[in-house]
């Protein structure tokens, strides 16, 4: 049973039985559009992006550092700032680099899926990845719908 729950962790994680992929959407962005604030969105395509970043990366390194501290929330997770394509592309490396380092503790068998994270308040492995596939996939969701608009404009 064990070996079943990470396969189906892993391919929630990877994202591309239900919808399309983290790499493939974030690799087909129109760069030029990444500060564009279409009239009635909250957000641009580069703060959405930022916000899976530093979501996903507290989730991991909270998953993997007793010593990490998460960023203030709400403000923290959020970056208001306009970008270049230098970085959009940092991060679009980043994204993909920490969804790579979640799939990796959720596949290390030594990990047991179940057991509560020492220096967490019930949190899991599980639980985290669950987190991460979700809040991604949310998100990955408000980002498609952008692009869809953008190439409309």
């Amino acid at each position: 049973m064990d070996v079943e729950i990470r396969e189906h962790i892993l391919e929630l994680l990877e994202g591309r039985f239900a919808h399309i992929d983290l790499e493939t959407a974030l690799s087909g962005f129109p760069i030029s559009q990444i500060n564009t604030r279409l009239p009635h969105s909250p957000h641009t395509a580069w703060e959405l992006l930022e916000h899976i970043r530093l979501a996903q990366w507290d989730i991991l390194e909270f998953s993997r550092d007793e010593k990490h501290v998460s960023p203030d929330f709400p403000d923290g997770y959020w970056n208001k700032a306009e970008a270049s394509p230098g970085d959009w592309r940092k991060s679009v490396k980043q994204v993909l680099g920490d969804l790579e380092a979640m799939r990796e503790l959720v596949r290390k068998k030594k990990i047991d899926l179940f057991a509560k994270i020492a220096h967490g308040d019930g949190q899991t492995i599980l639980r985290e990845a669950l987190l991460v596939a979700d809040h991604n996939a949310y998100h990955l969701g408000q980002l498609m719908l952008l692009r869809r608009m953008l190439e409309k404009k």
